[in-house]
C-alpha cells in the first residue's frame, strides 16, 4: 500500500515540476521577446 501512495505522490510532483518548467519557459520567452522588441523600437 505504501508503494502505491508513494507512486501517486511522485506523479503529482512530476506534474508540478513539468508545469513549473513550462511556466518558466514561457516567462523566459516573454523576457527575450520584450528585450528584442525594445531593441527594435530603440533602433527604429
Amino acid at each position: 500500500m505504501k508503494k502505491e501512495i508513494n507512486n501517486k505522490e511522485q506523479k503529482r510532483l512530476d506534474k508540478g515540476q513539468i508545469f513549473v518548467k513550462i511556466m518558466a519557459g514561457i516567462l523566459a520567452a516573454l523576457m527575450l521577446f520584450s528585450v528584442a522588441a525594445s531593441l527594435i523600437f530603440a533602433l527604429v
